[in-house]
């Protein structure tokens, strides 16, 4: 049985892992890759596809300046941060 992402823990994860280089939703290493909805659209492979497939397709397996997470967080962790990052993306990173 599949659970759905749980956006809660993914705040956390994203806490603890992405949020020194992606604080409110920017880019302290490129700036022009934010994730903001816009950047996330211009930028990530397939997001028209599948906005959190591509996302943690990206913290996955990383690109350019971003480390691959893939041996360091679970699948689940994965997905969680996903859908936390889909959400704040969504509302503005408000």
């Amino acid at each position: 049985m599949v659970s759905a992402a749980d956006v809660a823990h993914g705040e956390q994860v994203f806490s603890s892992n992405c949020a020194a280089c992606h604080i409110g939703g920017g880019n302290v290493v490129n700036g022009q890759r934010t994730l903001q909805q816009d950047d996330l659209k211009a930028y990530l492979a397939n997001y028209n596809d599948g906005h959190e497939e591509a996302i943690a397709y990206q913290v996955t397996n990383g690109k350019n300046g971003m480390p691959a997470f893939g041996a360091k967080l679970s699948a689940d962790d994965i997905a969680d941060v996903a859908a936390y990052v889909e959400s704040q993306s969504t509302n503005g990173w408000s």
